[in-house]
């Protein structure tokens, strides 16, 4: 699944064609490439080389249109390739352009890492969205010294992804750790609760608003 061409799963499935009315005419988008033009990226199951590639591109794209302007990264993913994921926060990071995430649906491993990573006060968790958290996993074969050449090479990693949790939650690297043990899952709620994501929202903000409406609304003090 990793290995096949993204161009490829999307000729193989239905992707809705957006007609839009212009000076000019008529001009038709698929329905991914209109939401780019509102500076929405989507990112939909594993993350892998490929997936990666596309994802920064857009990234770099909308960074160049207008560096000011923020994007927003909607993600429902059980995770992938370390190394991809890792191509995408560093992108992340590197451009001038302030980065929303939301998660709808999933975010898991890898998924987790970028749901965190967005710009701090800016990301979401739709209401019955889950987030797992976990170490990384691989496997190694071949003499034993290059069988212990990749387990060091997954062990810093382990070491490298705890410290971006620990940079983008808040949390003490002991926390981190102990929830990256084994596979953590998390509501909505639990995520933010834990730095994840800043608030857990069910609606989009209103025109002129700026604030979405909060899941769970604060009671008044009595």
């Amino acid at each position: 699944m990793w290995d096949r061409d993204p161009v490829e799963i999307y000729n193989n499935n239905l992707v809705p064609m957006v007609v839009e009315q212009t000076a000019r005419g008529e001009r038709s988008y698929d329905i991914y490439s209109r939401l780019l033009k509102e500076r929405i990226i989507f990112l939909t199951g594993q993350v892998y080389d490929q997936v990666s590639a596309l994802i920064c591109a857009q990234l770099l794209f909308l960074e160049s249109e207008n560096p000011n302007k923020d994007i927003s990264f909607y993600i429902n993913s059980p995770g992938g390739v370390v190394s991809s994921g890792l191509a995408i926060y560093d992108t992340m990071q590197y451009i001038r352009s302030p980065v929303s995430t939301v998660c709808i649906g999933q975010a898991a491993s890898m998924g987790s890492l970028l749901l965190c990573a967005g710009e701090k006060g800016k990301r979401f968790a739709l209401p019955n969205a889950r987030v797992m958290v976990h170490q990384p996993s691989g496997g190694a074969q071949g003499q034993a010294t290059d069988i212990e050449i990749q387990a060091r090479e997954i062990l810093n990693l382990r070491k490298r992804l705890n410290q971006i949790y620990v940079d983008h939650t808040g949390q003490p690297l002991e926390a981190i750790e102990a929830k990256l043990e084994r596979d953590s899952y998390m509501s909505a709620q639990e995520a933010k609760d834990f730095g994840i994501v800043d608030e857990v929202v069910k609606s989009q903000p209103l025109p002129g608003d700026g604030k979405a409406e909060p899941a769970v609304k604060a009671e008044p003090k009595e």
